[in-house]
């Protein structure tokens, strides 16, 4: 089958460790059940796995991807939970994203290609009114925006949230799922298109990073890391607390302390999201109307293009490959 692979890590270069080309069809281990993919969307943990990052050296060549949706063997169309229970875990803790699992693509093959192996009880229907490309955005964007906002920050319809670094496909998700939810939203990009398009999804307003803000907020989501959360920090109200689901821009930023204990501020890592949040955001999604933010469709074929989109970060919204 057609798969896209990571052979090697590769810090500097990481599209040399890419490849598109042939891969064993999947064998399923007792309990999983084989998918034949429709669409996989292409996320900032697969250009980690391409820089030596996401997964151990042992553990490749592997097939990229964590998101899929697509189709089973008896026709059931499927949106793939991402969390899998590593090799000898038997009982999963539906409360706890991490107690004894990986990502698919860290320890088992990915989902960019034409066909994933995946746990059956990890398998979410697809409503009819979900394209499977709609669909293949959600299980780790999507679903670590919903967790953020609704799970871990426990906000309320009116507090207020800033979403650093527009464009991406987490930023933009958790722009319109804040919306849905009836908070207000801000955020901040260097790029002026980007600032005017998180407008029309609903954004208040939208500032040049490192800008002001017409007002504190109640919570950051801020996945740039060491360029913007400084920025983070100060914009916050007492007692708010910055959500870090991921630091493409650098892991050691100041810790500014003295504003962190001087404003009782938190600092909250989050990523993916439990089997029932995934089944909970589908519902939101199905209620409310609201569908992810899509940049592209690639030909799997033709990922490559697609990671170089990442990598330059030129899109707005997701990426996501089609076999």
């Amino acid at each position: 089958m057609l798969a896209v692979t990571a052979t090697k890590p590769s810090a500097d270069d990481p599209l040399s460790a890419l490849e598109v080309g042939d891969r064993p069809t999947p064998e399923p281990p007792a309990g999983w059940e084989v998918v034949t993919v429709r669409a996989a969307s292409v996320n900032h943990h697969d250009v980690f796995t391409l820089r030596g990052m996401a997964t151990p050296e042992k553990n490749l060549p592997i097939v990229l991807g964590s998101d899929a949706a697509g189709v089973t063997a008896d026709g059931r169309e499927v949106v793939c939970h991402a969390v899998v229970p590593n090799p000898g875990v038997e009982e999963i803790d539906d409360t706890d994203v991490f107690g004894s699992m990986s990502i698919l693509s860290e320890v088992y093959d990915g989902t960019q290609a034409e066909q994933v192996a995946v746990p059956r009880r990890n398998l979410v229907d697809k409503p009819a009114d979900l394209s499977f490309v709609e669909a293949a955005c959600l299980p780790t964007a999507w679903l670590t925006a919903y967790r953020m906002l609704f799970g871990k920050a426990r906000l309320r319809p009116g507090q207020r949230v800033l979403v650093q670094g527009a464009g991406g496909g987490l930023a933009t998700a958790t722009i319109v799922l804040a919306r849905a939810a009836g908070l207000t939203v801000y955020a901040t990009s260097r790029d002026e298109t980007k600032r005017a398009r998180a407008i029309e999804l609903g954004a208040r307003d939208a500032v040049e990073t490192g800008g002001r803000l017409p007002e504190r907020v109640d919570a950051v989501v801020d996945s740039v890391g060491e360029a913007t959360f400084a920025h983070s920090l100060r914009s916050l109200e007492s007692g708010g607390v910055v959500l870090v689901p991921g630091a493409t821009s650098g892991f050691n930023p100041g810790a500014e302390l003295n504003r962190v204990y001087a404003k009782q501020l938190r600092v909250m890592g989050s990523t993916m999201g439990t089997l029932t949040e995934l089944t909970a955001l589908v519902r939101m999604l199905v209620e409310t109307g609201v569908r992810p933010i899509v940049d592209s469709e690639v030909p799997l074929a033709d990922a490559r293009r697609a990671y170089e989109a990442m990598l330059a970060g030129d899109m707005f919204g997701k990426l996501v490959l089609v076999p």
